[in-house]
């Protein structure tokens, strides 16, 4: 099972790479004949992009509780939902205190995930880890990349006006500092990941500072949330879901990882319906409301999505 399940995790991470030059390149192309003004594009690839990350957080409560235990199951389910409901008239009411705190939340829980996507694909091919120190420093740059640094360039401003005028100012006069924070950081984590011949991380980094400096922000935020972190988190259930477990130990990796997806498609469905909803209602155009509605959607279930996984997480870094 350790090799079929090896081979999927690199799979999955080669095709975040080529996801992550596929923005790229589609970005550069747009950029330079589409006007600037223009970002129907840019919001139908976003909508496409986090469409596809969307079902990776819907199967938490099958790793987290119990499965012969109901009355665990309605009760976290109830909590789960509460607190995700909590978080979108949380976002809705105050728009960019409830940005903000997404921000760094996301950072983390990104950087930190991917440092235990890592973690297990070293493991599984028997490969010495990360020490802790540069897991760390891995994490925080591989989670900042992709989520502060598209929003504190200057081409943000027509993005976040598109998505929702009053995070245009979002970061005030700390804009430059979070910037240079975040390069130092990266500058710093590239170095002693080849100091220590980490150099398949190096590449992660490189194309995730690629991405972040060359693609828009919408593009840059949805194509690292379901083409990246959500693909890789949905290869690590595959180790935890008996469907899964049991497709892996026949030798079918693509089967393993489709039985990880499976579960979370009606949430995809329940997420779209909801944000439909919320557009239906908003005063701004429908398809600038409806990325905004589910950008709001994703960022409130990463909330209970965070403290799900959180465990897992600790346990593939061995922080317990």
């Amino acid at each position: 099972m350790n090799q079929v399940a090896s081979r999927l995790f690199n799979q999955v991470r080669l095709f975040s790479n080529l996801a992550v030059i596929f923005a790229i390149l589609v970005s550069v192309l747009f950029q330079g004949v589409i006007n600037s003004g223009n970002l129907t594009w840019q919001v139908l690839l976003s909508v496409l992009a986090l469409a596809i990350g969307i079902p990776h957080g819907a199967v938490d409560h099958l790793i987290t509780i119990p499965r012969d235990s109901k009355v665990r199951f309605a009760l976290f389910i109830t909590g789960y939902v509460a607190i995700a409901l909590i978080a979108v008239l949380a976002i809705l009411r105050w728009n960019v205190v409830g940005f903000e705190v997404v921000v760094w939340m996301s950072a983390l829980h990104f950087g930190f995930g991917d440092a235990s996507f890592i973690a297990e694909t070293d493991r599984l091919a028997g490969k010495t880890p990360m020490s802790r120190y540069l897991e760390v420093f891995y994490a925080i740059s591989a989670g900042t990349l992709p989520v502060i640094i598209p929003l504190v360039q200057k081409k943000s401003s027509s993005a976040l006006g598109k998505v929702n005028p009053a995070l245009i100012n979002w970061a005030g006069d700390y804009t430059s500092t979070l910037k240079y924070f975040v390069l130092v950081i990266t500058l710093f984590a590239l170095l002693i990941l080849i100091t220590n011949k980490r150099y398949r991380e190096v590449i992660d980094l490189i194309a995730l500072a690629c991405l972040a400096l060359i693609a828009p922000p919408l593009i840059t935020f949805a194509f690292y949330f379901g083409c990246w972190h959500a693909i890789r988190h949905t290869a690590r259930l595959t180790l935890l879901l008996p469907k899964s477990i049991e497709a892996a130990q026949t030798g079918n990796g693509k089967r393993s990882f489709i039985a990880a997806i499976i579960p979370g498609v009606p949430a995809l469905v329940g997420t779209v319906l909801v944000g439909i909803l919320l557009a239906i209602f908003n005063k701004d155009g429908f398809s600038s409301s409806l990325l905004w509605s589910l950008l709001v959607v994703v960022w409130a279930l990463t909330v209970p999505h965070m403290m799900a996984t959180s465990k897992l997480d600790r346990k593939a870094l061995r922080f317990n």
